[in-house]
């Protein structure tokens, strides 16, 4: 048993607070993780204020974990003690949609991630002073921790020249977008790209459109920073969401529409919209993450003109071929993530959410250790 400090949400849209807990030794298929730096993403917060629902509270976020391995369970054979690692997103390994190769999509996936304890219900977990069980395992992680367990199989091993403080930056939010412009469009120098948001996942998208030589970027966003930093990032062209007019710009500056538009807001009445500013057989790709159980409405006469309008999980990647490909570009200066990372100490969680929150920073990463040492 370890003791451990964590960020914990006691109830439906609390604080995060840190408390000390108590931490069990890795299962079989676990591996133990001294935690050096995490991610805040936008589906911690959902799960904060009860948009991703888990099972109960008190819980413990957290899912763009890295740091330094400390112990393997009996049953992990491609992971050992010291590694360097970034954990990912879970899946079980053993349903169809695992079996040929779509682990995004596993059919346990959303069980893992927000299923507050492993698959068979038990948890790691427990409250120091009195023993009693918290929901962690947060995407199999729960990050938000000076140490965790993690599912093996989603661990990315990562070599010693990245920094640890930079590594979560890869994770959640940069696959997905950066995946769904690889592997959901089907991007071409000619294509026409409209992007709908530019917090992480859209600016990912941005980035890597610009890396495969995309002509015209056409980034929306309500926040003046935002926009500068996309134009900044290889944007043609800006569009403030806050215009009325904002859904006839994307029209007037393609001729008749985008050939893709990628939505990261999540909002059911943009992604309404975003159907009537395609082209014919255009695509709108929704990665926004919306609470559960939101719905809209689409004009089916736009979709009768070969119009599609689908969804993606983690960019439809697979994180072990994605990251290093993704941390290979930035080495190369074509993949500047660095840009979209504004670093805090764990102590001020808060105050990292409360800046994301308001626009003021992008991709807030916390440090758990004021160095990048390899010792527990």
């Amino acid at each position: 048993m370890l003791k451990c400090l964590a960020a914990v949400v006691a109830s439906r849209g609390a604080a995060l607070t840190i408390e000390q807990f108590d931490l069990d030794e890795p299962a079989p298929s676990e591996i133990a993780v001294r935690i050096a730096a995490t991610g805040i993403c936008r589906t911690d917060l959902h799960i904060r204020d009860g948009g991703y629902p888990v099972p109960d509270f008190p819980v413990i976020p957290g899912h763009e974990g890295a740091g330094v391995v400390t112990a393997v369970g009996s049953a992990v054979a491609d992971v050992r003690v010291g590694d360097r690692v970034l954990m990912t997103y879970p899946f079980c390994g053993e349903c169809p949609n695992c079996l040929r190769g779509s682990l995004a999509y596993c059919e346990q996936g959303f069980a893992l991630a927000f299923g507050g304890a492993r698959l068979d219900g038990s948890s790691g977990w427990r409250r120091g002073d009195d023993g009693t069980r918290v929901n962690g395992h947060v995407f199999q992680q729960s990050s938000f921790a000076s140490h965790t367990l993690a599912a093996a199989s989603s661990a990315v091993i990562l070599d010693r020249e990245l920094p640890l403080e930079l590594a979560p930056a890869f994770g959640c939010g940069v696959s997905t977008g950066a995946g769904a412009a690889l592997n959901v469009m089907e991007l071409r120098p000619g294509s026409r790209l409209a992007i709908l948001g530019t917090g992480t996942v859209g600016l990912a998208a941005l980035i890597m459109a610009r890396h495969l030589g995309v002509k015209q970027i056409i980034a929306v966003d309500a926040n003046p920073g935002r926009l500068e930093m996309a134009a900044e990032l290889g944007a043609t062209h800006t569009v403030d969401a806050s215009d009325r007019e904002a859904r006839d710009a994307i029209q007037r500056l393609t001729g008749d529409g985008a050939d893709y538009i990628f939505d990261t807001t999540g909002h059911p009445d943009v992604v309404a919209s975003a159907l009537d500013s395609l082209a014919m057989t255009g695509t709108v790709v929704m990665a926004g993450s919306a609470p559960a159980g939101t719905r809209t409405s689409l004009n089916m006469s736009a979709l009768l003109n070969g119009r599609t309008v689908r969804g993606t999980i983690q960019g439809d990647s697979e994180a072990r071929t994605l990251v290093p490909r993704l941390i290979e570009l930035y080495r190369q200066g074509c993949f500047p993530v660095d840009r979209l990372v504004s670093g805090y100490r764990f102590g001020d969680i808060q105050r990292a959410i409360a800046d994301m929150e308001s626009g003021q920073v992008i991709k807030p990463i916390l440090r758990m250790t004021n160095d990048d040492e390899d010792s527990e």
